[in-house]
Order: structure tokens, then sequence, then C-alpha cells
């Protein structure tokens, strides 16, 4: 079903080079967009330049982020290069602008799905998710912090007006990058419950985090409770509620977004 979804993913993405980005010789990021950049001024295909110029970061996430996610992300660059050789370079719109934008939304959508499906497109999203686990920015603001290079190089190759496309698109992929894959976001959860013991047992058992527990009584019962805090992602938040709720359908959970972590946060 990943496999699927990955594949789904790769084609959504191909569709919006090559219907959208591609036909205005607007860049996208990443090793994708040098690969388009590459394929504008030679007579190389994108399709292949894709596949070639991935294969050194395929290694590096062989030995950085595991066989899984590096088996899904070499899916993901065949299929890529597949569609952006297959599907022909036609633009849908008339309109320079609409089609950055729509080729950013579509491709930050597709690498988006790829992303939370345990997979990358490769080149550059190899490297944000290495950097991402090991500090608190996200995914997206990293890749789009990298790609500066490319819209330099756009400028260079062709013009500043295509730069300036490029730049928006590619923010635009960033910001929607940063919509569906939510993993670098971090949640705190507080539970009120009378059933600590028991819920601290079985969070132990099945999620891998801290979790600090005080004592506290009802403002208004004046009731003995225990008030569990751990810091989760937001993939882990509803194994949580769903454990707390198997013990105690009362239980109270406050749930805020967590602005930084510093300290031991496993990120795997």
């Amino acid at each position: 079903m990943k496999n699927l979804i990955v594949i789904i993913g790769s084609l959504i993405v191909a569709f919006g080079f090559n219907f959208f980005l591609v036909p205005y010789g607007i860049l996208s990021s990443g090793i994708s967009g040098v690969a388009i950049l590459i394929g504008l001024i030679t007579p190389f295909d994108i399709g292949l330049m894709n596949l070639l110029l991935n294969l050194p970061l395929l290694v590096l996430g062989y030995f950085k982020l595991g066989k899984l996610i590096t088996y899904n992300t070499l899916i993901c660059v065949v299929s890529l290069s597949f569609f952006l050789y297959v599907l022909p370079v036609i633009p849908v719109a008339d309109n320079i602008i609409l089609s950055t934008i729509f080729g950013g939304i579509i491709g930050g959508i597709g690498i988006g799905l790829i992303l939370k499906f345990s997979g990358t497109s490769g080149g550059l999203d190899i490297i944000a998710i290495i950097v991402s686990r090991k500090s608190n920015f996200s995914v997206g603001l990293l890749l789009t912090g990298m790609n500066g290079i490319i819209v330099l190089i756009s400028g260079i190759a062709f013009n500043w007006n295509i730069a300036l496309y490029t730049l928006l698109s590619i923010y635009i992929t960033g910001k929607v990058i940063d919509k569906i894959y939510t993993n670098h976001i971090k949640l705190t959860m507080q539970i009120v419950t009378s059933k600590g013991e028991l819920i601290r047992e079985d969070l132990l058992k099945n999620i891998y985090r801290g979790i600090t527990i005080t004592e506290g009584y009802g403002g208004y019962s004046k009731e003995k409770m225990d008030v569990l805090m751990t810091v989760v992602t937001r993939y882990e938040m509803l194994q949580v509620k769903k454990i707390v709720r198997d013990h105690d359908e009362n239980a109270f959970i406050n749930i805020f977004e967590t602005v930084e972590v510093d300290g031991a946060f496993a990120k795997n």
C-alpha cells in the first residue's frame, strides 16, 4: 500500500513539473530542479538526469535513514524519472503566474505524500530529513533554504524573472509539504487521571517517549489525581489518546503544540 502511494505521489510530482513548471522554464526544488535545468539547456532527458543525479544521495540515505526509507526512495526516484520521461511537456495554463502557483502546489502535494509514507523524492529531501531529525527545523523550511542556490542558477542561466518565479514555486512547495508531512511537529500532552499507574505502564510499553508524573487533586471534587506529561509527535497523539481512553474514559487531556524541545527527544 505504501509503495503504491509513493508511486502515486511520484506521478503527481511529474504531472506538476511537465504540465506547469517545465513549459515555462521554471525549476522545481532539489535535485529534480537541477535535472530540469540540465534538460532545458542540453539534449539530455530530464527523467534520465534525475535518476543519475540521485544515485549518490540514495547511498547516503541508506546509511543515514535506513533500508525502508531508502527502498521507498528508490521506488520514488525510478517512478518519478519514468513519469518525467513518458509524460509530455504541455502547458495547462497560458499564464506563467498560474503555472508557478499550481505547479508548486501540485509538486508539494506529491512530495508531501511521499514523505508521509516513509519515502523521499530523493535529492535534497534526504539531506533535509537527516538535518530535521537533528534540529527543530521543519523539512519544508530546510528545503526552501537549501534551494536558494537553484534560484541563483536559474537567474544566471535564464533571467531573473524566471528565477523569481522559481523562488515562488519552491516556497509554495515547501509550505504545502509542511501541511501534509507533519512528523516534525511536536505536541505536549497533559493527562489528568485517576488511573495514572495503568496508563503509565501502557504508554511506556507502546510509546517510545519519556513521561513526567506529578500528583494533584480536583479543585471541585478534591479527589486525588495523577498528572502525566509527555511530548510526542503528531502521529503519536492518536495512539496516546487511545491508550488513555482504554483505561479512563473520564480522563482530562490537554494538548498543545510545542515550539521547541531542548534535550533528549527521539526523532526516528
